[in-house]
């Protein structure tokens, strides 16, 4: 089983919150930014410092990875060669204000360990590397939380059924239910996070932890000409990617891509600025993990908090591709 986990103290407003505050623009006019919505009440996550943690008592940055520029949320795994100085650094920074995730691979002791902690908030669990029944699964989460080795569970790359029905058995038999989805989410992967989850938001209180909203670089336009050497895509175990690039419809993106360059061009952004901003305006959308290789890329991204973009419609527009609720369907 491949797990996540989360950390941080509970009912805490953090100074990186407050830091965070204060990178954020006006509201737009109207307190809208599109029919994506906002969240429930105090306009979009843009708008807000920070938040809760789908309907829990855990609050997140919108964005994930700096601390010093208001972001209190790190995602780290113990196969990312990069997370022990990250995390070193940490220690010196007062606990309750920034949060941790990471996956576990090779065992519970071990992560907590290597990570310096006696327990976490959350824990979340990959639904790729869990073969057990759903009944097991919600048992060893509920025991984890039990034992006080953490605070929450959440679920990753979960259907939306199965969440139900991890939800469902939770209480037929009394169990602790998930609070958190990690999902992948940007321009060309939307019905999951646009449609299904805010169902479940209001349902069940289940929130968003999105990633990936750079479409692994192809939004950023480094494929626009082919594969470059140094890119991700010429990676060994990244065949997929590469393949992705050259298929037909990688070819129909990367037209569409070139078009939402013009428009960040014109609002004065970069893409990866204007990709970021389009993910946080998503109705349930707590987080939104960033995936960095240098600080410069790190700063630009985290410009993405100063936009209010009032472009949604004409970006649906663009796409094409905008997924419609059972409601709107029927309608």
């Amino acid at each position: 089983m491949q797990v996540s986990f989360a950390c941080t103290e509970h009912n805490l407003k953090s100074r990186s919150e407050d830091r965070l505050c204060g990178l954020r623009t006006a509201p737009p006019p109207g307190g809208s930014s599109g029919s994506g919505g906002g969240g429930s009440g105090g306009g979009s996550a843009l708008e807000r410092g920070g938040q809760n943690l789908g309907k829990s008592g855990l609050r997140v940055s919108c964005l994930g990875l700096a601390y010093e520029n208001g972001v209190n949320l790190f995602d780290t795994a113990e196969v990312y060669a990069s997370d022990s100085p990250y995390l070193y650094l940490l220690c010196f920074c007062r606990r309750s204000s920034f949060v941790v995730t990471t996956k576990i691979y090779w065992g519970l002791r071990g992560s907590l360990s290597r990570l310096q902690l006696d327990y976490v908030d959350i824990v979340f669990a990959n639904r790729n590397d869990v073969n057990s029944p759903m009944e097991e699964v919600v048992r060893a989460m509920t025991f984890v939380i039990n034992q006080g080795m953490a605070m929450y569970w959440g679920t990753s790359r979960w259907s939306a059924m199965e969440i139900m029905e991890a939800y469902s058995v939770a209480r037929q038999f009394n169990l602790i239910p998930p609070v958190c989805e990690q999902a992948e989410y940007h321009y060309f992967q939307r019905d999951k996070v646009e449609v299904q989850l805010p169902e479940l938001y209001h349902k069940i209180g289940v929130g968003a932890m999105t990633w990936s909203p750079l479409a692994c670089g192809l939004i950023t336009g480094k494929y626009s000409d082919g594969v470059p050497e140094c890119s991700r895509a010429a990676m060994k175990g990244y065949q997929w990617l590469k393949e992705r690039v050259y298929s037909e419809e990688g070819r129909r993106q990367l037209a569409k891509i070139k078009e939402l360059h013009l428009l960040a061009d014109r609002l004065g952004c970069t893409a990866a600025q204007l990709a970021i901003a389009w993910c946080l305006r998503s109705e349930g959308v707590s987080s939104v993990l960033l995936g960095v290789s240098n600080t410069d890329q790190l700063l630009e991204n985290l410009g993405a908090l100063q936009m209010t973009p009032q472009t949604v419609g004409e970006m649906d527009a663009l796409l094409g591709n905008k997924p419609h609720s059972k409601k709107e369907s029927r309608a």
